[in-house]
């Protein structure tokens, strides 16, 4: 019997948007990635519907602190004084006291993001389990390797299942539809790094995984096509952005072009209802913005050696 539960948390009416993944063994139970605060009924819901409540988990693991990912935290904890929430140490500070994890949001969002997000309430520090990559983290039967995964974001991590061979990875493999043949990357602000995240991405190919698990959404089957059409995406991606930032009058032309070549392109691979679910779980528009910085932070990194 497997010990993993998809929770599709059905966000802003949508199936197949957000995935939690329950972990239930030996009485033990633990969630990754509780999604955000907006879904918390759903989710709420789904753990009744198994005779479960947010009292009844062990813990909480989180591939990063992205509020999609994260967001109902604090809230859950609030309801568990027994809740331990796993994160990576970059981003503990943010769930303790999450005002400039809510402001970088809210510049992205504007007055879109509580009716998307929710609210973000703050986890005690004595319930935060910093981790840096190498621990391995214990749900009765189920032992977890964690591995440090930057590139979409610092504080990033991945949880290795050796017995299933599956990885959980989050947002590291991207955007793909569980049985759909299309994929997106997702590369939002603030600290995309396509070196880091190739090498990410090699750290998971090295666990020769079976299946991936993606927060958007559900698993993938045959992992090493996908991480290898994905390397492909985010350097076609990347190499694009780059092109229409010199080729454009302004950044903004240059976001309205990018969104409707990729939008273009997905409407041309699916059929109209996936397509249109993928356009608006992919953020298109972030994606442009999280490249641009990141480019631009490549050219001044390697300015002080190209002038020397």
């Amino acid at each position: 019997m497997s010990h993993f539960t998809t929770i599709d948390l059905h966000w802003t009416g949508r199936p197949q948007s957000i995935a939690a993944l329950l972990i239930e063994s030996e009485g033990q139970r633990a969630l990754i990635d509780p999604g955000p605060e907006s879904t918390i009924e759903t989710l709420r819901r789904a753990l009744r519907s198994r005779g479960l409540s947010f009292a009844s988990l062990d813990s909480l693991l989180l591939t990063h602190i992205h509020l999609d990912h994260a967001g109902a935290t604090g809230s859950i904890a609030a309801e568990n004084p027994n809740l331990k929430v796993y994160v990576h140490r970059f981003g503990a500070a943010h769930m303790a006291d999450p005002s400039r994890l809510l402001a970088s949001a809210g510049r992205l969002y504007g007055a879109d993001l509580k009716t998307l997000y929710g609210e973000c309430l703050p986890v005690p520090e004595t319930r935060l389990a910093p981790l840096e990559g190498g621990e391995t983290i214990r749900v009765g039967q189920v032992h977890l390797d964690v591995f440090y995964t930057p590139g979409h974001a610092s504080h990033h991590v991945a949880y290795w299942d050796p017995c299933s061979r599956i990885a959980f990875v989050g947002d590291t493999a991207g955007i793909r539809i569980e049985g759909k043949p299309y994929l997106l990357p997702a590369t939002p602000p603030p600290d995309i790094d396509l070196e880091l995240w190739n090498a990410s991405l090699d750290a998971i190919v090295s666990l020769h995984p079976e299946r991936l698990f993606l927060t958007h959404f559900g698993y993938i089957d045959r992992p090493h096509e996908h991480i290898r059409l994905y390397r492909e995406r985010l350097g076609d991606w990347s190499a694009l952005t780059e092109r229409l930032l010199h080729s454009t009058e302004s950044p903004d032309q240059g976001e309205r072009l990018f969104i409707e070549r990729i939008a273009g392109e997905v409407r041309g691979a699916l059929p109209a209802e996936p397509a249109e679910l993928y356009i608006f779980n992919g953020g298109l528009g972030l994606s442009w913005r999280g490249l641009v910085r990141y480019l631009k932070k490549r050219s001044r990194d390697a300015a002080p050696s190209a002038s020397a």
